[in-house]
C-alpha cells in the first residue's frame, strides 16, 4: 500500500489511516495508530482485506478480548460478534447514542468494527468526542458533575421485557436474563491522555447515585444535549473491507438506520480495558 497517512475526520473527532495494511503493521506504526486513538477517539481504514483470523490477531494487538454477552458470535469465531440486519428487518442495533459496554465493572477499552456487507446508501455511523463535550461546559457544572457518580446497567435493553425485546431484533439476540450493571464517576479522566471525559450515555445510564431517576433525568438529558452538538461528531461511511477502531471512554457512537430493503453485517470484537477514574 501507499504512505502511511493520518488525515482528520473532523475537527473534534476521528481519523482516517491511509496507506497501511492491518495484516502488516510494524511496531512503530502501530504505537502511531495507537496514539492517534487516544488523541482522536476514532480511527478509520478502508480497503482493508481480513479474515476472521486477521481481524482477531490484530485486536489481540491491543490487549485482552471482552465477549460479547448479547449478540451473536461468527461461527467458529466466539471473539467476533455480529452485527447485522436483514434486508426485512426494521431495528438496528445501536441505532441511538451510546457507549459500549458502560454497564461493566471494568468498561471496554474499544471496539473494532469490520464491515463485511453494506447497503448501496446509508448506514453511517456517527461518533462524538466526550472529552470535548467536557471541555465546554462551565467551571460550575464542571464542579459538581466531578461529585457525582451515575448508574448504568443493561438490562433495559437487552433484558427480556427490554428495549429489543419489542423488536423484530429479538430473536437474534441472546443473553436476556443476564444482568449488568455498574457505578462509574461521571467525570473520568483517559487512561492514555488524561484528558477529563463526560462519562454518562443516553443508551445505558439510568441515574446519578443518590438521586432519583426522575431528579436525575432533567440535567442527564442537558448533558446529553451539549454531548449531541455537531461540532464534537464525524461520520463514518462504510464500504466492504472498511474497518474501525473506537475508544469507548473517549467518543460515544450512532449507527444511522436509514437502509431498510438492505441487508448490512458487520463484524465487531470488543478489547478489555482497565478499571475508570
Amino acid at each position: 500500500m501507499g504512505r502511511f497517512q493520518i488525515t482528520p475526520l473532523a475537527d473534534a473527532c476521528g481519523a482516517e489511516i491511509s496507506g497501511v495494511d492491518i495484516k502488516a503493521l510494524n511496531e512503530e506504526t502501530f504505537e502511531a495508530i495507537r496514539t492517534t486513538l487516544a488523541e482522536r477517539g476514532v480511527i478509520f481504514f478502508r480497503d482493508q482485506s481480513l479474515t476472521p483470523e486477521d481481524h482477531i490477531a490484530f485486536a489481540r494487538r491491543w490487549g485482552g478480548i471482552d465477549l460479547n454477552q448479547y449478540f451473536p458470535a461468527n461461527g467458529g469465531h466466539p471473539e467476533i460478534a455480529e452485527v447485522r440486519k436483514s434486508e426485512s428487518q426494521t431495528v438496528n442495533i445501536g441505532g441511538g447514542w451510546h457507549t459500549d459496554h458502560s454497564y461493566d465493572p471494568i468498561p471496554a477499552m474499544g471496539s473494532i468494527l469490520v464491515a463485511r456487507e453494506t447497503p448501496p446508501e446509508g448506514g453511517d455511523t456517527l461518533f462524538s468526542n466526550l472529552a470535548a463535550a467536557y471541555d465546554s461546559l462551565s467551571t460550575g457544572l464542571k464542579g459538581m458533575l466531578a461529585t457525582l457518580k451515575a448508574v448504568h446497567s443493561a438490562d433495559h435493553i437487552y433484558g427480556p421485557d427490554g428495549v429489543y425485546a419489542k423488536t423484530d431484533q429479538a430473536a437474534d439476540l441472546k443473553g436476556q436474563q443476564l444482568h449488568a450493571s455498574a457505578v462509574h464517576p461521571v467525570i473520568i479522566r483517559h487512561p492514555v491522555t488524561g484528558r477529563r471525559i463526560l462519562y454518562v450515555n443516553p443508551a445505558f445510564t439510568l441515574y446519578f447515585e443518590g438521586w432519583t431517576r426522575e431528579e436525575s433525568l432533567s440535567l442527564l438529558g442537558y448533558l446529553y444535549s451539549v454531548a449531541m452538538r455537531p461540532e464534537f461528531q464525524c461520520r463514518l461511511k462504510w464500504s466492504p473491507g472498511s474497518v474501525a477502531v473506537w475508544d469507548n471512554r473517549l467518543t460515544w457512537h450512532f449507527a444511522m438506520n436509514d437502509y431498510h430493503g438492505h441487508k448490512r453485517l458487520m463484524h465487531r470484537i470488543t478489547l478489555s480495558g482497565v478499571p475508570i477514574h
